[in-house]
């Protein structure tokens, strides 16, 4: 489902409309080759990869049910493979952002999250950063043991700041693009407003023109918020009821972070 009604501009419809790929007991060989595909796309950002690039071996451990979901994760992550198309091929702070974007789904919040994978790096070393994320407890809550992490930085939840939202889309440029066929190439998108702590102007995943910015949207309209209360960690999730609120445009980024304190989802913003 759109988050806005701009959401087909913004690339996202492709993921808000695909569920969640997860390895559940009682698999069959189908779904583990579904995990195993969505794993290899999440991970390396879109980017294609050829068959004698695969990392065989983690695929067969996770066939045979020797490790979860998110070991497979990891094994791609820690690849020669990941290291030499993210790592190797440009700076650190870029790095770091891809790390944020495929690994958690989101981007980073803010130069004390990029101070401090930089400083892990240069501490501990490759191995350390990796680990860093996918043993978080930001990844245990999100993902878990088996579900392939997937984007979510576009939607509300706990403990998301709200600049999150435009930064992830500095970093995503839509569903058919790789995260090394940007016009930007391999260069920081993030290093600029993160270090002036600010947000900017959302853009079309094609274009990159503003379509989110300036006014910041009709000032004496209504708007519709369509919102559904977020399952607790490690509780299965169901169909739940959905809530409308009717809300001014002077109070809709109050009431946004109001839901995301409260644990709420916010599935759809539009004019009323």
């Amino acid at each position: 489902m759109a988050v806005t009604t701009a959401a087909g501009r913004l690339g996202v419809l492709p993921y808000d409309e695909a569920m969640r790929v997860e390895l559940r007991p009682n698999w069959i060989e189908d779904d583990v080759e579904a995990v195993i595909r969505a794993a290899y796309r999440q991970v390396f950002g879109n980017q294609y990869i050829m068959a004698s690039e695969r990392n065989t071996s983690a695929e067969s451990l996770l066939q045979q049910g020797d490790i979860s979901v998110r070991d497979f994760v990891r094994a791609l992550a820690l690849s020669d493979l990941y290291r030499d198309k993210f790592f190797l091929s440009g700076p650190q702070n870029r790095f770091i952002e891809l790390n944020y974007k495929h690994l958690l789904g989101r981007a980073p919040y803010g130069q004390d999250e990029i101070a401090f994978h930089t400083d892990l790096y240069n501490t501990y070393g490759y191995q350390a950063e990796i680990n860093s994320y996918i043993d978080s407890a930001e990844y245990l809550d999100s993902f878990g043991d088996n579900v392939v992490p997937s984007y979510r930085g576009h939607l509300t939840q706990r403990s998301q700041k709200t600049v999150g939202f435009t930064r992830f889309f500095q970093l995503y440029r839509g569903y058919g693009t790789s995260d090394r066929a940007q016009t930007c190439g391999m260069r920081s998108r993030l290093v600029s407003e993160i270090a002036k702590n600010s947000a900017s102007p959302l853009g079309s995943a094609s274009t990159g023109a503003a379509i989110v910015g300036g006014s910041g949207g009709d000032r004496e309209k209504l708007y519709r918020v369509r919102v559904t209360q977020a399952a607790g960690p490690g509780r299965p999730q169901v169909r739940r009821t959905y809530t409308e609120f009717l809300v001014p445009y002077e109070q809709l980024s109050g009431k946004l972070q109001q839901v995301n304190r409260t644990g709420g989802r916010v599935t759809k913003v539009d004019l009323a």
